[in-house]
């Protein structure tokens, strides 16, 4: 362990987004365990448009919420964790109390596939990659530039969504592309792995099983939709790509279709004498309809808010009825062919914003397994809270509903770290 770092620690996790800035402080020690506790104190930021929403709250209940106009979001998210030393939720007698920070990176490419100490090195080997991924690895490169400058003398861990996933068989990475296009990096990576990682471990804990014996479907549903084949504790599946764009139907992401779609939007209209195929601004607008204006919200034209989806198929809207429909048949899709991957299931395992709070989709995604052994106990299904079991008692697949920790599993890859000698 670095001198002067002790236990029990402060450890501080960023998870910097395009949009939005979480942060949460947890205290870890030997003692901890294995079993998520609440952080000290948790901070959120969002942005739309001019305005900013500042959520703050700590372990006692004291709370900060703040709406303005929206500022440098730099200067912002530093006014923001100054709230853990001052103020009515402070839990700090003052910045020195933190001893390490973690960052949710979302993209470490091929040689980042481990957490690791932040390092000039390895801050360019994420911008070397910043281009698949352009927003989420900028807005994790300025949290920990902004750590820097806040608390310039503690180590900073950066733990890569895409780590998890390099276990996945050549098979299951290698586009069938042309090779070349592989040696150049184009590969299946696949994204959400911290918290598919977590999930996987956290069912093993539930069900009193060894890991190792498992086979396991995690199916992360939330704006962002992706399922993880685990086995033995090791992905060996997924459904994100080269870019969290491909895969399942997701908020505002359209997932998998055909890329002659593109070709053709691209070509544009023939009886346009202007049209450019090579014209970057449509390049540009396609790319947009097909991560913000698609999905959900593309397809029902109300929202891409699954209980906003679900409130508007209520009252007979037909395009948030089909929404829905598409939504669950591309999961049940995507379940299929994950346990085609493993050749049998144990647990199916529902997590994040759509898996932990829509009894309606998980019902839906588990109506067709039944030859797989999935049983659904609609009574447990409809009152489940996270982390529980909701199939029935003679499932032979296991179903459970766990809450997504991706903040405290970043805390606990540093606590490793720090407890192995490795800052």
């Amino acid at each position: 362990m670095q001198p002067g770092l002790s236990f029990p620690m402060k450890i501080l996790v960023l998870n910097s987004g395009s949009s939005s800035q979480k942060s949460a402080l947890f205290e870890l020690g030997p003692d901890s365990g294995d079993d998520p506790v609440p952080p000290l104190w948790e901070g959120k930021l969002e942005w739309s448009g001019d305005k900013e929403d500042l959520h703050i709250r700590n372990r006692s209940g004291q709370e900060i919420r703040h709406q303005s106009k929206a500022g440098v979001h730099r200067a912002s998210v530093g006014t923001m964790l100054e709230n853990l030393w001052s103020g009515s939720t402070a839990v700090l007698k003052s910045a020195s109390g933190i001893a390490v920070a973690g960052h949710r990176i979302v993209h470490g490419g091929r040689k980042l596939t481990l957490s690791v100490r932040i390092t000039p090195e390895v801050k360019r080997e994420i911008e070397n990659v910043a281009a698949i991924a352009p927003l989420h690895n900028q807005a994790g490169l300025e949290g920990n530039e902004l750590i820097e400058k806040l608390l310039p003398n503690i180590p900073q861990i950066a733990v890569f969504d895409t780590g998890f996933h390099r276990t996945l068989p050549p098979e299951a990475f290698v586009y069938p592309l042309p090779y070349a296009w592989y040696e150049r990096g184009i590969r299946r990576y696949g994204f959400h792995g911290i918290n598919h990682e977590y999930c996987a471990h956290r069912t093993a804990q539930l069900l009193k099983r060894d890991l190792s014996s498992l086979k396991i479907i995690t199916c992360h549903l939330g704006n962002g939709c992706s399922l993880a084949a685990i086995e033995a504790g090791k992905s060996i599946d997924t459904t994100m790509g080269f870019t969290p764009l491909e895969g399942l139907m997701m908020g505002t992401r359209s997932g998998s279709v055909d890329p002659g779609i593109l070709i053709h939007i691209l070509r544009g209209d023939p009886r346009d004498p202007r049209r450019n195929p090579r014209d970057a601004a449509l390049i540009e607008n396609v790319d947009h309809m097909l991560n913000h204006e698609s999905g959900l919200l593309g397809i029902s034209g109300a929202s891409s808010d699954m209980r906003e989806v679900l409130d508007a198929m209520r009252v007979g809207n037909e395009r948030a009825q089909l929404a829905f429909d598409i939504f669950v048949y591309r999961l049940q899709a995507g379940i299929g062919a994950m346990a085609a991957s493993l050749g049998g299931l144990d647990a199916l395992v529902f997590t994040a914003g759509i898996g932990e709070n829509s009894p309606e989709v998980r019902k839906a995604a588990c109506s067709k397994f039944s030859f797989l052994g999935v049983q659904l106990d609609d009574a447990r299904n409809s009152s489940a809270k996270p982390d529980a079991e909701i199939s029935s008692t003679g499932s032979r697949v296991r179903v459970l509903v766990i809450r997504a920790q991706e903040d405290w599993a970043i805390a606990k890859e540093c606590e490793r770290l720090s407890d192995a000698a490795s800052l």
